[in-house]
């Protein structure tokens, strides 16, 4: 007892709750979110692949469904035990926050343990045991509703997370100090989580998309499964750039409305420190700055574009960082301030450092993927070879759109310090009181060693399934299947 009691003093005078806190949530949030965008990416892939041989009756598509599919379930099982604990959290280290907002932000959480998570567990059931009992069409259904309900399953969840971004639908009950809901059609709708949801989604086929990328060029590689791969591949790479289309055109959305209702957020992605319009209002590709991060000291800029991507309008005035922390002490720490409003120090500035360099990231990383996926198109063309070295590119560019996703989520959340919920508490206000540093240091750790076990056992889970390849299908008559036969469907099932 007097170790244990000699290291909680330790690390109570070091650290803070506060910060383990933060860091607890955000690295098991973000370890959470590795197994999200592929579950979401995938199963609407295979959800094609299927629906293909059901069209055209080809095996090479029913075999890529076998093979992907056993992916998206290593996948989603492993979502389904790191997603558990998130919620967890908010009551073990977060316990104001729950009291003060668990009346609005536990309805859409409900919402999507009630129905989506429900229609998700019902119709990959049915999928997985119904290959041999369930007429093609109607079995090809349950694989489309699965990737439905991982999508509404998102979308609840992006719903609870832009209340935080952008608080509507609710009031604050001056007896109970609490917020309460009052309109949950505006906490659905929020237009932060309306332009959030397709962003997410486009990204996440990203993802499963070069995944698809990946396992192709590792057996062609090998000159594995030829026709099959050939098929995955170019599939896996006109999807990659037809959604970073996609989340090109929904991130420019997002911008205008983060700009709207976090304009520091979007000050503090662009190194702006004071207002700016026209030709000031400059996208910066490169920035210093001076470490109180009040002041710029180089940056290479592009003229015009910020305007452009904050408002719409190559002239429209962006706010800046100085003049919105000005702007937000004389309102928020003013007379008639809230200790729920006034974080410490009257700092409303996010790190500026961070916030710039991963909405660059975010950008780069997407991008970067994308013009793989162009090379490899044109490499591919009328079944030409293929150099050794682009099989090595198209095998380590799978986690590319993850990273961008992940890079994206920090900005998402590290923007919009110091606020728990922008407007209406601050962080360190939503902090579970009474927590000694040294319990959230012991769970944080706890987490961290399951956490990475369980990635190992993921990954080679993963890898065991695609090192197999596609499963062989046997046709009707016993033999292997051409991809014009009949397939025997009481076979279908074993795959799993």
């Amino acid at each position: 007892m007097g170790v244990l009691s000699m290291f909680g003093e330790l690390v109570n005078e070091f650290l803070d709750a506060l910060t383990l806190a933060r860091w607890q949530f955000g690295l098991t949030t973000l370890y959470h979110f590795l197994f999200v965008p592929l579950t979401i990416g995938l199963s609407f892939l295979v959800a094609i692949l299927q629906t293909a041989w059901v069209r055209t009756g080809k095996v090479k598509y029913l075999r890529l469904t076998k093979l992907y599919g056993k992916v998206f379930l290593i996948n989603f099982a492993m979502g389904v035990v790191t997603g558990i604990v998130q919620e967890f959290q908010f009551g073990m280290n977060w316990s104001n926050y729950s009291r003060f907002v668990g009346d609005i932000f536990g309805a859409p959480l409900a919402m999507e343990g009630l129905i989506a998570f429900f229609l998700e567990a019902t119709f990959i059931g049915l999928w997985i045991f119904g290959w041999d009992k369930l007429p093609k069409k109607i079995h090809l259904a349950t694989i489309w509703a699965t990737s439905i309900a991982t999508m509404l399953s998102a979308y609840f969840i992006l719903a609870a997370n832009a209340f935080m971004q952008n608080p509507v639908g609710y009031k604050l009950n001056p007896e109970t100090q609490r917020a309460e809901l009052t309109d949950i059609v505006a906490v659905l709708t929020n237009p932060v989580a309306l332009w959030q949801f397709p962003h997410t989604i486009f990204a996440s086929v990203m993802f499963g998309a070069t995944v698809m990328v990946a396992v192709a060029a590792w057996h062609l590689k090998r000159n594995q499964y030829v026709d099959e791969m050939r098929a995955s591949l170019r599939f896996g790479l006109w999807a990659n750039i037809l959604a970073f289309m996609g989340v090109g055109l929904t991130g420019h959305s997002l911008g205008m409305v983060m700009t709207e209702t976090q304009p520091m957020k979007m000050a503090a992605a662009e190194a702006l420190y004071a207002n700016a319009s026209g030709a000031d209002a400059s996208f910066s590709i490169f920035s210093l700055g001076t470490p109180d991060g009040f002041h710029e000291i180089f940056s290479i800029r592009i003229p015009y574009l910020l305007s452009f991507l904050s408002n719409g309008d190559f002239t429209s005035e962006v706010e800046g960082i100085n003049n919105l922390q000005a702007d937000y002490a004389a309102f928020y720490c003013g007379a008639e301030s809230s200790v729920l409003t006034c974080p410490s120090g009257g700092m409303f500035m996010p790190i500026i450092w961070v916030t710039y360099w991963a909405f660059r990231w975010m950008i780069g990383l997407g991008a970067l993927a994308t013009l793989v996926s162009v090379v490899g198109l044109w490499l591919t063309r009328k079944n030409r070879d293929v150099p050794a070295w682009a099989w090595k590119v198209a095998i380590w560019t799978a986690p590319i759109p993850m990273l961008a996703s992940l890079v994206g989520w920090v900005f998402t959340e590290m923007g919009r310090q110091p606020w728990l919920v922008f407007g209406v508490m601050t962080t360190e206000s939503g902090v579970s009181p009474g927590v000694p540093a040294w319990a959230v240091l012991v769970s944080l750790l706890t987490f961290t060693l399951v956490y990475g076990a369980l990635a190992v056992v993921e990954f080679r889970l993963i890898v065991k399934a695609v090192q197999a390849g596609p499963p062989e299908i046997e046709s009707a008559d016993g033999g292997d299947a051409a991809d014009d036969g009949d397939v025997d469907h009481s076979k279908l099932a074993t795959v799993y």
